[in-house]
Order: structure tokens, then sequence, then C-alpha cells
């Protein structure tokens, strides 16, 4: 791999935004599992126990990023990504090759590490992505980190539009596509995610071209679920599924119009890092920095992949010569290491809020279809990809909304985690009272509150810095797979599999199959209300010194950050 060439100015961290759209998708791939559980419970012989525990990989994988936080600050970019190509091909090719009987006779246990091990890839290519991208808008960190996690929300509606389009609802095809396409796919924009030194004060036109980018974000979801329900409704000839499939990948190069536009019109907006403003935009360095510390490796590539620990020594040396003093401990708003923020009440408070929000919310998602079943739904695409579409809404509209409030009015962004899951309190209630087409409009409130949760990773770079943003905010991931095992696995798989036992039929059938599920996880979803409630009166203060200017006070930063 050739060194990367890292510029200053104002085009590179928009054309790594432009790329970061095709790395947010693909890492979406763990939702598309409701689409190929069938699959595996008719052609392996799974009971939907195992089914949902399959699921549980699914979300174990996904949110196991406490190695691709960690490697944040060790190794490049690419790198990561590179290695989430890897785990993505050796993944889901195990269970390609078991869904269509190329290997038959494949363990569960072996099913279960390989979902694992293909899921996880989603944790590198948004850590990658997200964290490189935050990093290159410090100052809009919350609408951007809306818009990457909002289209890794909606990816599940581009996968049906592909799965049901392009790919006439076969399992081995989709799963086949996940082995070879999303590794393609990921090598071919890896060069251009990549750390930019980001403008020294705010750009007058960032807002207008992040609306651009949120508006044909929308534009985007509504075509996906437009497609979907016409695809499903109405019969339709090849060509036209080609072109409907050829309109989305469009939608999805539209973000490239925002650097293209700064190339043709430039503007004067300079550029700089925090502790060296003073830098010309157009002024080039050859150094590889990974995500959040600036390396200072020499030319070989192993330099480019890790950073040295010269300055922390340099540090160490001058503090025993008197010269520099120990430092104090950091206050929220500074840069917190990841074994500080755990003797933090408030991170325990955002962390238990989101595991209670995001475990509550992936319960239904991992069973979607087979609540669909229960409800009398026989086709469940459609409500499959309602769930994706509302949940994207929830992702994008919670950056959008809470960056406005938090500049406007000092407003923590765990108040909106904590209204998103009263919403969800209704919607659960009015689930299990099971009236007819409800459950449209329940999945619906669930996507949206479900998305909204993932407001911790705005607020944990807020109250525990960026520098080791990485790690910190993975560990808040964690809530989502410990949530899925204790509410998915134990809760309603159990209740389901003792339903259908009931019924004599290994399918339930009838909203008693998910009724006691749905009444406890309103009662956790009160739970979570809660939680936020009491994080927000505690972090008020912080956010009035953060955002008393009306912008985020940026901090200073080290020489290695």
């Amino acid at each position: 791999m050739p060194k990367l060439v890292e510029k200053t100015g104002s085009r590179p961290p928009w054309v790594g935004l432009a790329a970061a759209v095709w790395v947010q998708m693909s890492a979406g791939n763990a939702s598309t599992f409701a689409l190929y559980s069938a699959a595996l419970k008719s052609v392996l012989g799974f009971n939907q126990q195992q089914v949902t525990i399959l699921g549980v990989a699914c979300d174990l994988g996904e949110n196991m990023g406490l190695l691709p936080g960690y490697a944040s600050n060790k190794l490049a970019p690419w790198a990561m990504l590179l290695i989430g190509v890897s785990s993505c091909f050796l993944g889901y090719g195990v269970l390609w090759l078991s869904v269509s009987q190329i290997v038959n006779g494949l363990p569960f246990w072996l099913l279960f590490v390989a979902l694992v091990v293909a899921t996880n890839s989603s944790s590198w290519f948004g850590t990658a992505s997200l964290v490189t991208n935050m990093r290159n808008f410090p100052v809009s960190r919350g609408t951007v980190a809306g818009l990457l996690k909002g289209l890794t929300g909606i990816s599940g509606a581009a996968f049906t539009v592909l799965f049901s389009v392009l790919l006439h609802h076969s399992a081995s095809d989709l799963l086949l596509f996940l082995t070879v396409g999303i590794p393609v796919l990921c090598l071919s924009v890896m060069y251009f995610i990549r750390p930019c030194i980001p403008a020294t004060g705010e750009d007058p036109s960032e807002p207008l071209y992040l609306a651009f980018l949120l508006g044909t974000s929308i534009v985007l979801a509504a075509y996906l679920v437009v497609t979907t329900v016409v695809s499903e409704v109405y019969s339709l000839p090849s060509i036209l599924r080609y072109v409907l499939v050829a309109v989305m990948v469009l939608f999805l190069f539209s973000p490239l119009a925002v650097p293209i536009k700064m190339t043709l019109f430039r503007s004067n907006v300079k550029t700089g890092s925090s502790d060296n403003l003073a830098k010309e935009e157009g002024e080039s360095t050859t150094q590889e920095e990974p995500l959040l510390i600036t390396s200072t490796s020499d030319s070989n590539l192993l330099g480019s992949l890790f950073e040295g620990d010269d300055d922390d020594m340099e540090v160490l040396l001058a503090q025993g010569e008197g010269a520099v003093k120990k430092k104090r401990k950091p206050r929220r708003g500074e840069d917190f290491k990841v074994g500080q923020v755990f003797v933090k009440a408030d991170f325990w408070l955002l962390w238990f809020t989101y595991f209670l929000g995001m475990g509550s919310g992936v319960t239904v998602s991992n069973n979607l279809a087979q609540i669909g079943f229960a409800f009398g739904i026989k086709d469940t695409t459609i409500l499959l990809c309602l769930f994706s579409f509302f949940n994207f809404i929830g992702r994008l509209a919670s950056g959008a909304i809470s960056e406005h409030f938090v500049k406007s009015r000092t407003l923590p962004r765990t108040v909106w985690m904590g209204v998103a899951q009263l919403v969800m309190v209704f919607a659960f209630l009015i689930s299990a009272m099971a009236i007819d087409h409800t459950i449209y409009v329940a999945t619906a409130l669930i996507g949206i509150g479900m998305g909204f949760q993932f407001l911790s990773i705005a607020t944990i770079s807020e109250l525990f810095g960026l520098r080791h943003f990485g790690i910190n905010y993975n560990v808040i991931l964690l809530g989502n797979p410990i949530g899925a095992t204790i509410f998915s696995a134990l809760l309603a798989g159990y209740i389901y599999d003792r339903e259908a036992e009931k019924q004599g039929n290994p399918t339930c059938v009838g909203p008693d199959c998910f009724r006691e599920t749905f009444l406890v996880l309103a009662g956790v979803c009160g739970l979570g209300t809660l939680l936020s409630v009491i994080l927000t009166v505690r972090i008020r203060p912080v956010y009035q010194a953060l955002y008393a200017s009306g912008s985020f006070r940026l901090q200073p930063q080290s020489a290695g950050h």
C-alpha cells in the first residue's frame, strides 16, 4: 500500500465524508440477519431460540468494538478498514458455504463464531469512518455522527432493495454479496478515509453543505422505502429493476457534489490544527497519522501503522527533571482515558441509559420477522424496511435536533434519549394490546426511538474528549449485545418457544407470542427515561460551559493529540 499524501485545505474532509457514506452503508451489514435468518432456520433445521442466539451473535460482533476502539489510536484508517474487509470475507464466507449447502454439517458453535467475525467488520468499518470524520468536523460532530450512523441505519433498507429487486429473495446470493461485494467496495474507497486538518474556525458554508447531505440522505431513505414497496406489490421487468438500483447508487454518489463544488468555486476558509493555527491552506505533508493522534513515524510502512511513544517518554523525563509538572486529572469536557471514565458516574448513567434503550430496540429488530408472522403478516419485507427507514430518521433527526438545542439552549443531548425512550414505552404498550394494524405504527416508533439512542456517541465525545473517543464510545456500544443477550435471547426467545410449545407448532402465531416481552420492555424503557433525566441534570453545567458562546469550545490539544 503506497503512502497517503495528506493535504490541508477545505476539500479533503468532504471527500473523506463522501467516501464514508459507502463505508457506513457497508457497516450496516449486520442488519441483513433478518433477511437470511429464515434460511438458517429452514435449511439448517434450527429452532427459534437457536436463531435468536445467532441474532445475538450478530449484535455481539457488531458492537464488540473495544479492539477497534483501541486500534483507532494505533492504526491508520486504511489499515482498520483492511481488517474489517478480512473479517467480512471470512465470516460471511462460512455462512454462505453452509446456507448454499456447498459444505454440510457445520456445527452450531462454528456458525455462531462465523457470525461474530462477519458482523465485527461493522465495528472496524464504523470506528474507522466515524472517529476520522468526527475529528475532521469537530464543531459539527453531532450532525456528522447523526448522518453517518443514520446511513448505517438505512443500509438495512438498501440491502433489502438488493435482496428483493436484484437477488430475488435468495439468501445464498445475499450472503455471497456480503462475502465478496462489501470487501471490494470498501477496498475501493479506503484510500480516502483519512485524518485531515480541520478549519481553525467555523466555516459559514459547512452548515449548508451538511444540510445538503442530510436532505439527500432523507430523499434516499424515502426512495428505498418506495422501491421496496413497489417491488413487493408489482412484478417488475428486469430492466426496470436495474434502473431502480442504479438510481440508488446515484444517490449514494451525491455527497461528492460538495467537494466538486468546492473545487469549481474555491473559498478562502483557512485550515490548521489546534496546536498550529498558522498553517496555510494547500500545505501538504507526507505523514500519515492514526485516527486521533498525530503520528511522528518515519517513512517506512510500519511507521505509518503504529504511533511511537517518544512524546510520552519525553514528558516523563521532563517530569523527573522538574521541567514539567505532573498533569492533573481531567475534568468533564476534557480528554479522558478509558480507565478514567470508568470511575465517573456520568459515564455509567450514559451506559445504562443506552443499554436499556438499545437492548429493547434490538430485541424488536432481531425478532421482527417472527413478530410479523405472529401478527399475521405473511410478507415481513415491508415491515423490515419500515423499521430500517424510521430507525434512520431517528438517527438523522437526533443529530440535527440535538445540535440545534445544544447550541441555542445548551440543552444536553441526553434529554432526547429520554424522550425517545418514553415514546418507546408507548409503542411497546400498544404492541402488547395487539390492536389491528398498530404493529406498523409501533414498529416505526420503536425504530425512531432506537435511532435516538445513538446520541450517546456525540455525548461521550463532549463529556470525555476526542483523544480516546474510539475506545470510549465502543465501551458504550457494548450495551447493545449485552442488552440483546438479556432481552432478546433469554427473554423474547424463551417466551416465544414456550408459547409455540403450547400451540404444538415450532412457529408461534398470535399476540401472546410477544405480549409479555413487550410489557417487560415497556418497563425497561421507563427506567431508561428516568436515568436520562438524572444524567441530563448532572451534565447541564458542562454543556453550559462548552457551548456558552453558541458553538462548541474546542479544547487545546496536546502535540500528541
